[in-house]
């Protein structure tokens, strides 16, 4: 093997096994100053959560500490208890309220998880279209780059059904593409291409690395010393996650026992959705790093409590995430589920820390500053389908600049709890948002993709730009 002929497609090699490699930066050094591009990898994840946030009204006394929203505007603002997970990576994160999507804003919050990435009028009932999703657009111009357009992940699986998507990403005719949420099929997807006596170890849980040392002993002899290091770093991210893909498929395949909710017996540990929804997130990271795809979007959960996703509530000691919602009236109910948004704040801000952590090979600066983040819910309040809460993160290189709230709700944004009366979405606007697609067309801008507008965008948000001009 020539160094000199090593790029993104190379593999290690085993008997009837083969593993992506990450770029190097001795390889990636010689291809960007060939193209005189020092920024010329960016990529983009979209995750997304379901169900909305906690909004105590200013004088309840769980504000202070339980609001998902912070307090403040601009750069003066301080996290919750909600948002202190986000404390660490301030300067690489700005927190947006007030942004929603327009043809959606009278519509039941359950019903928006479609729309998300595509502003389409996707409606509650009668005949449906969606149209393209963000990551779509952004696969569409950059997919030809990578062995992998996009990845496209949820928690549950499949499409789903209309107005009840278990996908965040559909095509140009606005066709839901299916999620995959079996980590093991991802990792072999992405990782892992094996005649029929390697799929038959990998079933009987023999490591992939197991059989391709060798080769990767010979290759790490050509590489110089930051390269080294950087390939056993890989090598041992890449058995960790077998590791957690191997514990997170025992949570995937466990029946869920049919029982009331009060009194349901759990068959595994509290840790196991933890460890879950860490696999899917280190995937993408592994995904991004070896540049087998630039484009990722996972879905946490699905809306109204369907599915396995709304299981994930046992990580924080909880039975269902969905119920949390419906008792922010009862005693404690706000942190209870102010604790729940805390945890998948926590796995959203360990995944942009694995980013920030890890040097670019294709560029200056880390993963994470050339990588940007969207992180977000169709409902805030009560099924209210405004003021979505969202957080985008990184891109630095990109020309983005961060540590603000950029807080267009203003400071008395629609809230409370329900009282099992009216519910927030039915209730009259007290301030318009602005288009979320703005939010949109500026990242698609910053990303290269030659356009100003996204859907029914009317501009784009100068503040998240470190040069607005």
């Amino acid at each position: 093997m020539q160094l000199n002929s090593l790029d993104r497609r190379r593999f290690l090699r085993g008997t009837g096994v083969a593993l992506a490699l990450p770029l190097f930066e001795c390889v990636a050094s010689a291809k960007l100053r060939a193209n005189d591009d020092t920024n010329s990898i960016k990529r983009l994840a979209c995750i997304y959560f379901p169900d909305g946030v906690g909004m105590p009204l200013p004088e309840d006394p769980s504000y202070k500490d339980w609001s998902w929203f912070p307090h403040g505007n601009g750069n003066d603002f301080t996290f919750s208890k909600c948002g202190e997970p986000f404390e660490p990576l301030r300067k690489d994160l700005t927190i947006l309220s007030g942004f929603s999507h327009p043809a959606v804003r009278k519509v039941h919050g359950h019903c928006n998880a479609d729309q998300f990435l595509t502003a389409a009028s996707t409606g509650t009932g009668g005949p449906y279209q969606n149209s393209i999703s963000l990551d779509q657009v952004y696969a569409a111009h950059v997919g030809n780059q990578t062995r992998f357009s996009s990845i496209v992940m949820s928690t549950d699986g499949g499409t789903g059904t209309p107005r009840g998507a278990q996908t965040l990403s559909f095509d140009h005719n606005g066709r839901a593409i299916p999620a995959e949420n079996r980590p093991k099929r991802v990792f072999d997807m992405l990782f892992v291409s094996s005649d029929e006596d390697a799929a038959r170890r990998l079933a009987l849980n023999k490591s992939a690395l197991d059989d391709l040392m060798e080769d990767a002993a010979s290759l790490r002899r050509k590489l110089n010393v930051s390269d080294q290091r950087s390939l056993d770093e890989y090598l041992e991210s890449v058995r960790e996650a077998e590791r957690r893909v191997e514990k997170a498929r025992h949570w995937i395949n466990t029946p869920l026992p049919v029982v009331k909710e009060d009194h349901l017996k759990l068959d595994i540990t509290p840790d196991e959705p933890r460890a879950y929804v860490q696999t899917m997130f280190e995937l993408i990271y592994l995904a991004f790093k070896t540049d087998s795809t630039r484009v990722a979007t996972y879905q946490i959960g699905r809306e109204n409590g369907f599915g396995i996703s709304d299981h994930l509530a046992r990580a924080v000691g909880y039975t269902l995430a969905h119920s949390l919602t419906h008792e922010t009236k009862n005693p404690d109910g706000w942190k209870r589920l102010g604790v729940y948004c805390q945890f998948l704040n926590e796995e959203f801000a360990r995944f942009v820390t694995r980013l920030q952590q890890t040097p670019e090979p294709a560029g200056k600066g880390n993963m994470l500053e050339n990588t940007l983040v969207f992180f977000g819910s169709a409902s805030s309040a009560f099924h209210l389908s405004r003021n979505y809460p969202l957080v985008l993160a990184g891109g630095q290189n990109m020309g983005f600049r961060h540590g603000q709230y950029i807080n267009n709700a203003g400071a008395d944004p629609q809230a409370g709890a329900w009282d099992g009366g009216t519910e927030p979405w039915q209730l009259e606007v007290k301030k318009e948002d602005k288009p979320l697609s703005n939010v949109f067309a500026t990242m698609l801008r910053q990303l290269d993709v030659p356009t100003e507008t996204f859907a029914d965008s009317d501009g784009l948000v100068k503040e998240l730009l470190s040069d607005p001009a």
